[in-house]
C-alpha cells in the first residue's frame, strides 16, 4: 500500500499539559476533514537534520475523528531529543509543519463483545484517549473498558480531569491512575506500577483484549505477565515507543 502524501500543516494551538508535556493542535488546510481511525499516528518531517530518516518523528493522534481538519497530539519532551527540542523551543502557534498520515494498525477490535483493558504510561495514553471518546460515541460498546495509566507523580497524570469526568459519566468506563513516586498526602489513589492493577482486575482470567502503549520496558514486562496469566497472541495488542 502506498504511503500517504506529505501535507503542510499549521500549529494553531499549543498548551502545557504537564511540566514535561505539551498539547499541540495541527490544522491541515488542504483538506476539509481528516479520515483516520482511533489509534493511528502521523509522521512529522521536522527541520532538524539533512537526512530524511533523521528528521522523521511519529506521534499518536490524541483526538477523536470529528469531521474537521484539526488533529491533536500530546508530546513529552525527551532529554537530548532533537525532535522535541525543536517542538518545544522553536515551534509557536502559527508555525508550519510537514506531516504524513494517517498510519498504523494499532486499532480497536472489530469484536466489541469482550472487555478492553488499556494499559499505558506517559504519553502512551494518546491513542487510548482517542479510542475512549470514539467508543463513548458508539451505540455498540464493550461490556467494560478499563484504562490503567501509570505515572511517577500527580503533575504528570495526563488528561486527569477529563478522564475522571468521563468515568463519572460513563458506567462502562473505569479509570485507574497509579503513581510510582508520589509522596504527597494529597494523592489518595493507587501507588505503584500498572502491572499489579491488571493482575488484580483479571485474577479470574476472564476473556478480554489488552492494549499496551508506552516504552519497551513496560511493554515487555506486561506482555510476559499477561502471557503467564494465559492471555496470548490476538488478545494482547501493543504499540512501542522505542
Amino acid at each position: 500500500m502506498a504511503l500517504s502524501p506529505w501535507m503542510e500543516g499549521e500549529f494553531i494551538r499549543i498548551t502545557h499539559e504537564s511540566p514535561t508535556t505539551r498539547r499541540f493542535w495541527v490544522r491541515i488546510p488542504s483538506v476539509e476533514r481528516i479520515d483516520y481511525q482511533p489509534g493511528q499516528f502521523f509522521t512529522f518531517d521536522l527541520p532538524i537534520h539533512e537526512k530524511k530518516n533523521k528528521r522523521w518523528r511519529s506521534y499518536s493522534i490524541a483526538s477523536t475523528p470529528n469531521d474537521t481538519n484539526v488533529l491533536e497530539f500530546v508530546i513529552v519532551q525527551l532529554e537530548g531529543g532533537a525532535g522535541t527540542r525543536y517542538l518545544f523551543e522553536d515551534v509557536q502557534e502559527g508555525s508550519s509543519l510537514i506531516l504524513r498520515g494517517p498510519l498504523g494498525n494499532f486499532l480497536l477490535p472489530k469484536d466489541l463483545s469482550k472487555e478492553i483493558c488499556f494499559i499505558c504510561t506517559g504519553t502512551g495514553v494518546a491513542p487510548f484517549r482517542s479510542m475512549l471518546h470514539y467508543l463513548h460515541q458508539q451505540r455498540e460498546q464493550p461490556p467494560a473498558i478499563h484504562l490503567i495509566f501509570g505515572s511517577r507523580t500527580m503533575d504528570n497524570v495526563l488528561y486527569r480531569a477529563e478522564l475522571e469526568q468521563l468515568a463519572a459519566e460513563w458506567d462502562r468506563f473505569h479509570y485507574h491512575p497509579t503513581l510510582s513516586r508520589e509522596k504527597s498526602p494529597e494523592w489518595t489513589g493507587r501507588k505503584g506500577y500498572v502491572h499489579n492493577i491488571y493482575e488484580e482486575l483479571y485474577a479470574d482470567r476472564r476473556d478480554a483484549y489488552f492494549y499496551l502503549c508506552g516504552w519497551d520496558v513496560m511493554l515487555n514486562e506486561a506482555r510476559e505477565r499477561l502471557g503467564n496469566m494465559g492471555y496470548g497472541k490476538g488478545q494482547v495488542i501493543y504499540e512501542s515507543y522505542g
